[in-house]
């Protein structure tokens, strides 16, 4: 019984303690508080952010140092164009300065002729795949860096030629 009624104190204890401990954070100022100058007159507007540079294709980075660059294209083509196909990305990847001949790109039409539900397109570079989907069954566009296949491309199953 001993124990019990010393367990009960500590708690009893560390309830007390948490209560006080909320109460100090939800209290109202003290009335004599006052801010601490800064040296700095108010401002009226906060100054605005300045723009991010947009990403540029760096060649002699890695595929993951240019995946934002990758990203960027992709996500133009789709902000100009909701159904865009495979060759709106692969001319919108080679406009922005990758390598057609290092690109693979999934057919737009299954074998029965229906629009594909997602298309997967790909560059091949520094060694690694830039790979990105976009279509209503992968939920919008997504993308990533991957090591390229053994077969030394990046994307598996049948693939398009890309002979535009």
């Amino acid at each position: 019984m001993a124990g019990n009624s010393a367990t009960n104190a500590v708690l009893a204890l560390a309830g007390a303690a948490i209560l006080v401990g909320i109460a100090g954070c939800t209290g109202a100022p003290s009335p004599s508080a006052s801010p601490v100058p800064t040296g700095a007159p108010p401002s009226s507007a906060a100054p605005a952010p300045s723009p991010s540079a947009a990403p540029v294709l760096r060649p002699e980075l890695s595929a993951g140092e240019n995946l934002a660059y990758f990203d960027s294209v992709n996500l133009a083509v789709i902000a100009a164009n909701e159904s865009a196909a495979g060759r709106d990305f692969i001319d919108a990847l080679v406009a922005a300065g990758f390598d057609k001949s290092q690109m693979e790109v999934t057919a737009d039409r299954t074998t029965v002729d229906l629009q594909a539900d997602s298309l997967q397109f790909a560059v091949l570079f520094q060694g690694e795949c830039l790979i990105g989907q976009y279509g209503p069954a992968s939920g919008g566009y997504h993308s990533a860096v991957r090591p390229a296949l053994g077969s030394g491309g990046c994307l598996v199953g049948e693939t398009r030629p890309i002979d535009w």
